[in-house]
């Protein structure tokens, strides 16, 4: 199978050159970054002059980029191409009306869009052990679903257009609000004397440890606010109160990995804007 890689930087490049390893397919790839894709050349990949020759050979593309006016201009570009029943998967995290925007624009050309955004960052392309949650019609993603197996440990199909979308987003919410959580009982047990490092690797033999904890403090707080304002306006929609979310949303502003660092590196003690002291229970603290 002939498949296009639109993003080869620091994830791209990792699931490109599993897709020609692990699958064997001949991979065709594209990146305003010259060196990047030269780097793919020379690991056997052949370069595209531009999306339109790309749209016109490739049967799969894989459309790695972070922004939705990034995506969008992929699709409408690749929708010149003159290969038809292409199918072209998007692994942004992305609202679910930008993927319908994509699919019209796709149909034009006689496109097909899947939206299969991943989970697992850096280290999941890197040993090609992502999961793809993914949004589309069910003849489409079989046929594409060898490709992303080559870059996945696992890729689900979990309803129409916009759903791989959805799946994304609910784990999402449950990745910020472990990590708020975390900070929050990780502090508790610091202010009364408790190493955090050594709480941590408690809790992870506990029936309280969440997935987040164990890959928290390589947790890079990019992009959790767009991930709540997604859920949050999705929730809207549906007329779904969402409380926890509410605040989650607000805290989460204030969270960053500095915080994490400090948390289980450091003794200092700070949280909201407030310096604590540490000491164990029924011993008083000075405020």
């Amino acid at each position: 199978m002939k498949v296009g890689f639109v993003g080869v930087g620091a994830m791209g490049n990792h699931m490109a050159t599993h897709v020609m390893v692990r699958g064997k397919h001949e991979v065709y790839v594209f990146d305003l970054d010259k060196a990047a894709a030269n780097r793919m050349k020379k690991k056997g990949a052949k370069v595209s002059r531009s999306l339109k020759e790309m749209g016109g050979n490739c049967d799969v593309v894989i459309i790695m980029v972070g922004y939705d006016h990034q995506v969008r201009q992929v699709v409408t570009d690749l929708s010149v191409g003159s290969k038809k029943g292409q199918i072209i998967v998007i692994t942004a995290t992305s609202h679910p009306d930008m993927i319908l925007e994509c699919v019209a624009i796709a149909k034009k050309g006689g496109k097909k869009i899947l939206d299969a955004p991943v989970c697992f960052g850096l280290d999941g392309a890197e040993d090609g052990t992502l999961v793809s949650t993914v949004g589309g019609e069910k003849a489409d993603f079989d046929k594409a679903k060898p490709v992303l197996d080559c870059y996945s440990r696992m890729a689900a199909h979990v309803g129409a257009h916009g759903c791989g979308e959805l799946g994304k987003t609910i784990n999402n919410m449950l990745h910020w609000v472990h990590s708020i959580a975390n900070q929050e009982v990780l502090l508790l047990g610091k202010v009364y004397g408790i190493n955090p490092k050594k709480m941590r690797k408690l809790l992870l033999q506990m029936p309280g440890t969440n997935g987040t904890l164990d890959r928290w403090d390589g947790t890079r707080f990019t992009w959790q606010e767009k991930d709540l304002d997604i859920a949050l306006d999705l929730a809207q929609r549906r007329n779904l109160p969402l409380p926890l979310f509410g605040s989650v949303d607000q805290l989460i502003k204030f969270s960053n990995h500095h915080q994490v660092a400090d948390l289980l590196n450091t003794k200092k003690i700070e949280y909201m804007g407030r310096t604590l002291k540490a000491a164990p229970p029924g011993k008083d603290v000075k405020k």
